[in-house]
């Protein structure tokens, strides 16, 4: 049986021609951030752009390899929160925090993810239905539509509640059982 020579492989694009390619950033014990991509330092601020462009990318540590994107993006968010008009009230970071450690923890996130992706595409939609919106003509115009998005945005936001009620109830209905349960087996039921 002849031996079929094997196709020699062709080394692959570097990740700086491929537009698409996840931009690596590398932070160091320094504390600073190496893009990997242009070989140089960035900054949060110049992390935040890649964030605003929609620029795929993963922050990893220079030694251990570990993934620390989640966390630069807390440390962005932080840094937004504090220095201009926060996004996230008192309220609403207390009622996340109260989510930490609750039997809902697992869906909070995606619930969370799903209402802010249909959001930014209910603004896309506007957006380009409306390319002459500067952010000035933007801003005036969700000031005067706040009731109106408030009312709007309640609508989404009861059946969720609605949802998430049922959902604790439910839960809350299957805990009692089989403590019911429990207690039958260890004959203490009363």
């Amino acid at each position: 049986m002849p031996v079929k020579p094997q196709a020699k492989s062709t080394p692959s694009a570097p990740s700086a021609s491929v537009p698409n390619a996840v931009r690596t950033i590398k932070k160091y014990p320094n504390r600073r951030l190496y893009d990997t991509q242009t070989s140089t330092y960035v900054t949060l601020a110049e992390i935040k752009k890649l964030v605003m462009a929609a620029a795929p990318m993963v922050v990893v540590d220079a030694k251990t390899g570990e993934d620390l994107t989640r966390s630069i993006l807390l440390q962005i968010i932080l840094e937004e929160e504090s220095a201009g008009v926060p996004m996230f009230s008192e309220a609403v970071l207390s009622n996340i925090i109260r989510f930490y450690g609750h039997a809902m923890q697992g869906h909070m996130g995606s619930y969370l993810e799903s209402h802010v992706q249909s959001f930014m595409d209910w603004q896309s939609k506007l957006g380009e239905s409306s390319p002459a919106l500067s952010p000035e003509v933007w801003a005036q115009f969700m000031q005067w539509q706040t009731p109106l998005m408030q009312n709007m945005f309640s609508g989404l936001a009861n059946p969720s509640q609605n949802v998430m009620a049922q959902m604790q109830e439910q839960m809350q209905k299957q805990i009692q059982k089989n403590t019911e349960q429990l207690l039958g087996v260890m004959g203490l039921r009363t």
